[in-house]
């Protein structure tokens, strides 16, 4: 297991490089990013010309890449054009997408293993039928269009909870939000266990387990559950970088200063370092969320061996 970790984490160097390089050339074409800092005012040349050499963009690309790698490795993701540094925007917004994503990822884990568990072994039956389509409209309806009927059916009409998120954004306020954020997820996550549990039920082990007298709970949590697992633990561990960079809808329907609104904003103002430096982190969780999955494989499954 050691070195399989070791040989992942070697994997993960190459791919990182890769990604942020993609992304660092993708966010510099799309624009100046000294005459986005002034607006519809025309820049003045010599003002223009400090403030490139200032930010280093008076560089080769491939420069200005290294350059960047550079302070990265140096805990230095930039300043953005506020003047206010990238990390401390990383030290205010991360926190709160981070609790958002924690109740988001519960939700889906919770009510969506749940539902695929109740239809998968219930196949065939109106149960079954009802949560698949039931999943399907959820897949189907677009995301900003369940945020903002939930928040005005539940926060302005009924009153049960806080129609937008406060700064501090607690727990207790991001239930709503999670829920907004995870429903898509959700329905993946039962159409996947339902798929997984329904093709399992009907193989030897579990026969085997049901002949040998154990109780149906202890064959479906022991030895169903835990075979079928896999494929749902893979599409969860992809879908925490997701839910923290595709937050973008919720944290605008809610007023949630996370990462997602700190993306928006850098993106509308054309603010580079500010977007660089948020999706760099989030390509580290990503890459560090399916190191994570690679090792539940051999917990869920002792069949799997890693040389």
């Amino acid at each position: 297991m050691g070195r399989y970790v070791i040989r992942r984490l070697l994997q993960m160097i190459p791919v990182f490089i890769g990604s942020t390089l993609l992304i660092f050339v993708m966010v510099y074409a799309l624009g100046d990013p000294v005459a986005a800092l002034f607006g519809d005012k025309a820049p003045d040349p010599a003002t223009a010309a400090r403030i490139r050499k200032d930010l280093y963009l008076d560089r080769p690309l491939w420069e200005q890449y290294l350059h960047y790698m550079g302070q990265i490795f140096q805990g230095n993701f930039g300043t953005a054009f506020n003047g206010q540094p990238v990390t401390e925007l990383m030290a205010s917004a991360f926190p709160v997408t981070l609790r958002l994503t924690l109740v988001a990822i519960v939700i889906e884990v919770v009510v969506g293993i749940t539902l695929g568990v109740i239809s998968g072994l219930r196949r065939g039956r109106t149960i079954d039928t009802s949560l698949l389509v039931l999943t399907l409209v959820v897949i189907s309806v677009p995301t900003f269009v369940t945020g903002y009927v939930l928040q005005f059916v539940l926060g302005v009409k009924w009153g049960w909870v806080r129609p937008s998120v406060s700064p501090e954004a607690p727990f207790s306020e991001l239930i709503l939000p999670g829920i907004v954020l995870a429903l898509v997820s959700l329905a993946y996550v039962t159409r996947l266990s339902r798929t997984s549990i329904a093709e399992n039920a009907k193989a030897d082990y579990v026969r085997t387990a049901t002949a040998k007298g154990l109780p149906r709970r202890r064959v479906v949590t022991r030895h169903l559950l835990r075979n079928s697992l896999i494929p749902v633990v893979t599409f969860i561990g992809t879908d925490i970088g997701a839910l923290m960079g595709g937050a973008i809808v919720t944290e605008r329907i809610f007023n949630i200063h996370g990462v997602g609104y700190q993306l928006y904003q850098g993106i509308l103002r054309n603010n580079s370092p500010t977007v660089v430096g948020f999706v760099t982190i989030l390509v580290i969780v990503f890459l560090l969320a399916n190191l994570l999955v690679d090792l539940l494989y051999a917990v869920l499954d002792p069949r799997i061996r890693y040389a």
